[in-house]
């Protein structure tokens, strides 16, 4: 029932995070809402298997530093363009 919950979190936020590709906040806000699902997974499998948790704690440092590189990356977007618009900079 649980890993259910987990599949349509997991499935939910990947549908935001195709749907909603105007905005940066949001993207990174639908893929934080993914590394959640994931922890929660990995958490749910590792309990049922009566695992150590010290891959959940890498895990963490790593979704930690994934969220703050794109909030860098949100800031600087917002400093240099005004908002956060993918359609608002040219890459050319």
């Amino acid at each position: 029932m649980m890993s259910l919950f987990i599949s349509v979190m997991f499935m939910v936020g990947n549908m935001i995070f195709v749907s909603k590709h105007k905005h940066l906040l949001i993207a990174l806000m639908s893929l934080e809402f993914l590394v959640l699902s994931i922890f929660f997974l990995l958490m749910l499998n590792l309990m049922a298997i009566e695992y150590n948790m010290y891959v959940l704690m890498v895990f963490l440092v790593f979704s930690v530093c994934e969220g703050a590189l794109g909030l860098s990356i949100l800031v600087s977007m917002i400093r240099t363009h005004g908002n956060d618009y993918f359609q608002s900079f040219n890459l050319i």
